[in-house]
């Protein structure tokens, strides 16, 4: 046709076959493999302190800042326990004679008691201060939880039990409480009041024989304690 112009398929040139190209990477050498997996273990082995260090440090924090950082003239009425000690994996019963994990504990600041089921004139005081102690800390009272810790099977008379009616009260054998709980020199487990934090660490006890002055200078204790951990520490398990 005029005007028109056909191409002539015979006319294109055909573009000649290649084959594919590959490209082979060189193999590792068992040194590099070697030095790689040892500095990959390294690196896993510091990012895993840095993870502990970083839920610890709220802990770390609050106590700097309770027995540190603090205007000049304070004075601490409660000892520190240095190092503390961590709760025992060990089960205790309670006086309908269920199991209970200590672990379950955990998660909140308890006030500790200890002694024989009994409960003489001593054992009876401190079970007062004891609650005394946390229905005066007010709005933070919610996390701070009373444990009365029996070392016996001495049963617990009756008339103490109304006034133990939102307390924990178990039976833990001797060497578990010793291996968590312990006075000062010359004292026995039964002469003091102890605090262990959220973590289940015994970190604190108060001086013998509390009296109501003493109990004053406790509760001063407590609530800088509780000011200082309110970052990281919340009423509630």
């Amino acid at each position: 046709m005029s005007g028109s112009k056909l191409s002539n398929p015979a006319a294109k040139k055909e573009l000649p076959d290649s084959p594919l190209s590959m490209t082979v990477h060189d193999m590792p050498l068992p040194g590099d493999v070697v030095q790689a997996d040892a500095q990959r273990t390294r690196m896993g082995r510091w990012k895993m302190i840095a993870m502990m260090l970083i839920c610890a440090s709220p802990v770390i924090a609050s106590y700097f800042t309770y027995y540190v950082v603090r205007p000049e003239g304070r004075r601490v009425y409660g000892e520190l326990i240095q190092p503390q000690k961590d709760m025992p994996q060990a089960t205790a019963k309670n006086l309908q004679g269920e199991p209970v994990t200590l672990d379950s504990l955990r998660g909140q600041w308890l006030l500790v008691t200890v002694s024989s089921g009994a409960c003489d004139e001593r054992c009876q005081q401190n079970l007062y201060f004891q609650r005394q102690l946390r229905e005066i800390l007010g709005r933070d009272k919610d996390r701070v939880e009373r444990l009365w810790l029996i070392s016996d099977d001495a049963p617990v008379a009756q008339t103490l039990l109304p006034a133990l009616s939102t307390a924990h009260v178990l039976r833990l054998d001797n060497a578990s409480v010793q291996s968590w709980i312990s006075p000062a020199a010359g004292q026995q487990l039964q002469d003091h009041l102890y605090v262990v934090d959220p973590m289940g660490n015994f970190m604190m006890r108060f001086p013998a024989h509390m009296d109501v002055p003493s109990a004053s200078k406790a509760k001063r204790d407590l609530e800088r304690l509780l000011k200082a951990s309110a970052s990281w520490d919340k009423a509630g398990r």
